[in-house]
């Protein structure tokens, strides 16, 4: 089994064998939910510039830790000369280093995404009680807020004795649809969202259990939401299955997502129902008191 891993870049279009593309699914382009009306890439107040720099950033990745100016132009879409002033642009500013042709991302490219982390208190009070709820499981436990049809991780909790565990790290983006943590998640849109973001993607067959009708899908993410929880059994990867509850402020604004994964051969889709959902319910209520 090829691990996890967090990565930045761009999703291929070319047919991957699963479950690989669905582990290494991320960000394409900028981010795919709709900006507000009159603040689109024709608007005025759109920065093709720095839509250029960030789509450059998010070029690089696993399988390409290292770009040219030839590369990057090509990967993203840009002039060479273009493609030259954001990378240099981008060393000079900390994000990126040079080394002969070759760029590379610089460790301060972290500061992006810990910034984020550091505003949001309540994953740093959810991750003692996730360590709690995986050493009573012996599960993983994973924490996800929706961006768009992805989820992206902010907390993560291994199994203790799951050798698969450490694979996954925060940061990493998933299809929204064919997990727990999003379809708990995508149940607190209406409708007519759902269907938008749905349709802006191509639905992928990662394995024979995956759904792939869209009617199916929706009808799926609203009966979850109706349950209150979300358990997708070997549709993202074989032999994997997720609970995942949402995390609802006292308004009942979803903010994110937790939840327990196991192997399908370590427990049965019931016994996830019955034995696990309860403390992880308990757990994400105490969560949410964290929430305003």
């Amino acid at each position: 089994m090829r691990p996890f891993s967090m990565r930045i870049g761009r999703v291929s279009t070319a047919k991957a064998s699963p479950p690989t593309a669905a582990k290494r699914r991320l960000v394409e382009d900028l981010p795919t939910s709709r900006p507000p009306r009159g603040h689109g890439r024709d608007g005025k107040e759109f920065m093709a510039s720095l839509a250029k720099g960030l789509a450059v950033l998010g070029a690089f990745g696993e399988s390409r830790p290292a770009m040219s100016l030839t590369e990057a132009a090509a990967v993203v879409g840009l002039s060479r000369a273009a493609a030259r002033r954001v990378l240099l642009t981008l060393a000079e500013l900390g994000y990126v280093e040079q080394s002969g042709r070759d760029f590379t991302l610089a460790p301060r490219i972290l500061e992006l995404g810990f910034g984020y982390l550091s505003v949001q208190s309540w994953i740093a009070r959810a991750e003692p009680l996730m360590k709690e709820l995986s050493a009573e499981l012996q599960e993983s436990c994973s924490a996800a807020t929706l961006h768009g049809t992805e989820i992206v991780f902010v907390a993560r909790v291994p199994a203790p004795s799951w050798i698969m565990s450490p694979t996954l790290a925060v940061g990493t983006r998933l299809p929204a649809f064919h997990t727990a943590l999003g379809r708990a998640q995508l149940g607190f849109l209406d409708e007519d969202e759902i269907w938008r973001r749905l349709r802006s993607i191509g639905v992928e067959s990662y394995t024979p259990s995956t759904i792939t009708d869209l009617g199916a899908l929706v009808e799926r993410v609203k009966a979850d939401r109706t349950q209150g929880f979300s358990i997708v059994d070997e549709e993202l990867e074989r032999g994997l299955r997720s609970l995942a509850v949402p995390l609802v402020k006292r308004s009942g604004t979803v903010v994110g997502a937790i939840n327990l994964s196991a192997h399908a051969g370590r427990t049965t889709r019931n016994e996830m129902r019955d034995r696990y959902l309860p403390p992880l319910r308990r757990a994400a209520h105490r969560i949410s008191q964290f929430l305003v």
